[in-house]
């Protein structure tokens, strides 16, 4: 469907993309993963056409169309959430024009057997298709139904886009892309904005999404869930894998470790090679081999290790003095705003060394609850105490605005740094990646993760027994995520967490305080258990909230498997019937194919000539055996499709 053909990106002397190629096809769902600065929101931008290439090309048919949710964007005003969601059907009326246009001309034609006559005919059956499973249900039920997914409560639909956060107007322009059905979606970290419930329901949606998808995103487990291939970027060279995150983490390190045994056992070949020409060059009785040797060595490609990016984060916080057994503690805690109560009668209890996650949907309090614990805001009644000899460390979601941006990177530590830890900044900086000329760059000019590991490198210039995290892992990319739950879970204080992160927080915290509907209820156990069982609780509440309209697909689980029953009887259309009948019949020719090699390979290895590299046979045979094993399970599920 995509081709990105030899592309560069260039600024000066610098390049960040070099001569990329790759290929993306109506059914694949990417990762494009890499580290904060590689390149992953470039290559959006470049294939949705807002910026250009320094050389290559992006092939792209016409009528393909691509739905792009940038990271910041502008936001629109005047119209109601609802409203402002319903502009997202206007597409449609186009498309229906197009539909009335194209019946006309094949009306008023005889051409019956010409290529544009033909391609006339392919079009009006995808746009009949396209509307056909985009209508599936009125536009205002879906248009409800995905502004609730994505956490809006029913009474907000009414209120203006302008009284909502920057993060709720994103999942409105998130929520208009996802109802235009476009052919390729291109999303950069959509979850960023998101609590962990909706988040769970974008996983439900893109899952079952009938176009392309490529996202960017640092969240492990939504990676997994969702995408069915993984890009790799690093060092402005792409790497295609064509399996979800936490299986190309997996065949990466087996890749890496063929290539190096690879390399490292022709190195020793060649080692050889060379000792043997030195020995006999000038030994007449010799002459024809080492002349043969000569030319072996001429001809020989030689193995290459890919360059791979071993830059990360390496954190451990500095031993915690002892606190008293309670380490904050609220009482019939209500707290808010002279224009709003967050939250009420809370009950809240953290103790020494316990490691606390405060979830829920984003504006129920969390982060209010963090200003109490700071100080910054008093409750309206009850008791806030914190404990005995407790020395509080504040990591604010919003480093962008706590940071300084006339400061450096060293400077920012410099002024707050006291005593003999300030002959320790470089080495502090240089664990968060501050490198070289990287510590003289103004706040200003850095990225979303560079500011959140300096925040974080702050907390490292004293000891503190209670760390107050709120969104520590925001922008930064999923190395120095886990690096940095690592450290977290060596810690020995107490630890209080914002996060919607699951993979984050798995493993990490074994009590969470969840805030909803201005109640704080504590919940014991695993984030994962947690999930599950409000899962089936948003389940039941969306059948109450739609279970008289037309088609709902969320009723319960036995009419969420209608609805998708439904949606795959759509997908046998004559139009998905073609595609797959060419795909199984591509797939039967490349499995002969990788067959007849592995057979030739294995009567090779069976008796390997002089000439024969065994290594570099065994890795072509395992890399086939791996491409067979896929295609052969894919061939299978079509077969019983």
């Amino acid at each position: 469907m995509i081709s990105i053909n030899d592309l560069s990106v260039a600024y000066g002397n610098w390049t960040l993309l070099d001569r990329i190629s790759f290929h993306i096809s109506e059914s694949d769902k990417i990762g494009l993963v890499g580290k904060n600065g590689a390149g992953k929101s470039t290559i959006l931008k470049l294939l949705c056409g807002e910026q250009s290439p320094s050389s290559g090309t992006i092939d792209k048919p016409q009528h393909v169309t691509i739905g792009y949710l940038p990271q910041i964007m502008q936001h629109n005003k005047g119209r109601t959430v609802l409203e402002e969601a319903m502009t997202a059907f206007d597409a449609f009326k186009a498309m229906e024009e197009e539909i009335a246009e194209i019946t006309v001309q094949l009306s008023e034609r005889v051409d019956y057997e010409s290529a544009s006559y033909l391609n006339l005919i392919t079009r009006l059956n995808d746009l009949n298709d396209h509307l056909a499973i985009s209508h599936n249900e009125p536009p205002e039920v879906r248009a409800q139904r995905t502004l609730l997914g994505l956490g809006f409560k029913d009474e907000e639909l009414s209120r203006k886009t302008e009284t909502f956060s920057q993060g709720w107007n994103m999942r409105i322009e998130l929520a208009k892309i996802l109802l235009g059905s476009p052919d390729v979606l291109l999303l950069d970290e959509p979850t960023n904005h998101l609590d962990i419930e909706s988040i769970e329901w974008l996983e439900d949606y893109l899952k079952n999404y009938r176009g392309a998808l490529m996202l960017v995103s640092h969240d492990r487990k939504f990676l997994d869930n969702v995408t069915n291939r993984t890009i790799e970027v690093s060092l402005g060279h792409v790497t295609d894998y064509k399996v979800p995150y936490s299986k190309y983490v997996e065949l990466r390190a087996e890749r890496i470790a063929q290539q190096t045994a690879a390399y490292e056992n022709q190195q020793r070949m060649i080692e050889k090679t060379e000792d043997f020409i030195n020995k006999f060059r000038y030994k007449p009785t010799k002459s024809n081999q080492v002349q043969s040797r000569i030319k072996a060595l001429e001809k020989l490609e030689r193995i290459e290790i890919d360059e791979t990016d071993t830059k990360a984060m390496h954190v451990k916080f500095p031993p915690a003095q002892r606190s008293g057994d309670v380490v904050f503690k609220g009482s019939d805690l209500t707290v808010g705003y002279p224009q709003k109560v967050v939250f009420h009668n809370a009950e809240i209890e953290i103790k020494r060394g316990e490691k606390v996650a405060l979830i829920g949907r984003n504006g129920e309090g969390k982060t209010t609850l963090m200003r109490v614990i700071m100080h910054e805001l008093d409750p309206i009644s009850g008791e806030a105490r914190i404990g005995h000899n407790v020395d509080i460390g504040y990591f604010a979601q919003n480093q962008e605005d706590v940071l300084d941006k006339r400061e450096t990177v060293f400077s920012t530590l410099d002024r707050i740094a006291v005593g003999d830890v300030r002959t320790k900044l470089r080495d502090i900086l240089g664990a968060f990646l501050f490198r070289g000329e990287d510590i003289d760059k103004r706040v200003s000019v850095l990225s979303g993760g560079e500011r959140a590991r300096l925040g974080m490198a702050k907390l490292m210039l004293s000891s503190h027994n209670l760390l107050a995290l709120d969104e520590p892992t925001n922008h930064m990319d999923i190395q120095s995520k886990d690096i940095l739950k690592s450290a977290l879970k060596e810690y020995d204080g107490t630890l209080i967490v914002v996060s919607h992160d699951r993979d984050f927080l798995d493993g990490l915290v074994e009590k969470m305080y969840e805030f909803k509907d201005g109640r704080v209820k504590e919940h014991l156990g695993s984030v994962s258990d947690f999930l599950a069982k409000r899962k089936i609780e948003n389940l039941q509440e969306l059948e109450r909230r739609f279970g008289n309209s037309h088609a709902s697909a969320a009723k319960t689980d036995e009419k969420k498997l209608e609805a998708q029953k439904d949606f795959q009887d759509k997908k046998a259309s004559s139009k998905e019937s073609r595609k797959v009948k060419n795909r199984i019949s591509w797939l039967e020719c490349e499995i002969g194919k990788r067959e007849k090699r592995m057979a030739e390979i294995e009567t090779l290895l069976a008796a390997p000539g002089p000439d024969d590299d065994i290594m570099e046979l065994t890795r072509e045979y395992l890399e086939r055996k791996r491409d067979l094993d896929a295609m052969t399970d894919e061939w299978a599920t079509l077969m019983e499709d």
